[in-house]
């Protein structure tokens, strides 16, 4: 978005732009809010390249490439679905949705959390104010808010915004290379680095792990999710205010994100 902001400034308006990169974006996976597509042509705009001249910017990613021989020693004879599934301390094995327990287990006491029907339909409130309304919720933020209401980047009250956010308390690996068994194999190599609180299914391609990382340098943390993104997760999720798939909880499409691992003793 970036980069083709500041390639169009030079040909069209504020306007025009956000039109063309809403076009561009759609099918892109996941559902980009406006504000992205606004900071993205807001920060372009002050090195916006000018017809004529010689310019060059180099882009460096703060994320490793994908490192497709490391994966493939990982995932040939990695654990799969199946057997991460076996390795389950707890398992729930009828129709119920557990997403009021879990919860329970994972942010004990009554913290606040940011939780959503969508990216744009949010609240954040107190976990007994959530109380048996989890279950119809998409998104959940991974780690507690420090108040209902923070400011974003231009000034505005948000329930959800990063100023808004406590301490790191999880650290949500979205992995959606490869098939589910693959993408096991993956996490349980992470696995040995922090501790696996439960997987779940997006309801779609992929999986999100969740380690228990509270207190943990956040420098370390960074190192280890460069070793995710390497392995094919999605760099997204390491922004703590970064929406996350409610475990238990209810996708647009209708299909249950389920809960396959949970270990309720890391915790």
């Amino acid at each position: 978005m970036f980069k083709l902001s500041r390639c169009l400034h030079a040909f069209r308006t504020h306007d025009e732009i956000e039109e063309i990169l809403k076009v561009s974006l759609h099918g892109c996976g996941r559902n980009v809010p406006i504000r992205e597509i606004h900071a993205a042509i807001a920060d372009s705009k002050k090195c916006a390249w000018v017809p004529g001249t010689k310019q060059e910017i180099i882009y460096r990613s703060a994320w490793p490439a994908f490192n497709q021989k490391e994966y493939n020693l990982i995932t040939h004879d990695g654990l799969g679905a199946y057997d991460l599934w076996e390795k389950s301390p707890v398992r729930f094995v009828d129709d119920r949705a557990y997403t009021e327990d879990i919860i329970d287990v994972i942010f004990p006491g009554n913290p606040l959390l940011c939780c959503g029907l969508s990216n744009s339909v949010f609240e954040t409130k107190s976990r007994q104010a959530w109380r048996d309304t989890l279950e119809q919720q998409q998104f959940i933020q991974p780690s507690p808010c420090i108040a209902e209401k923070g400011l974003t980047k231009d000034g505005k009250e948000s329930a959800h915004c990063l100023s808004n956010v406590g301490p790191r308390r999880f650290l949500v690996v979205e992995q959606d290379k490869g098939n589910q068994d693959q993408q096991c194999a993956v996490i349980v190599h992470l696995s040995k680095w922090h501790k696996l609180t439960l997987v779940l299914s997006s309801g779609g391609k992929s999986l999100h792990a969740w380690f228990f990382v509270e207190g943990q340098d956040e420098s370390h943390l960074k190192k280890f999710m460069k070793t995710a993104v390497s392995l094919g997760a999605d760099d997204a999720t390491w922004a703590p205010v970064q929406f996350v798939r409610m475990p238990d909880g209810i996708r647009d499409n209708g299909r249950r994100q389920s809960v396959f691992y949970f270990d309720n003793e890391l915790i």
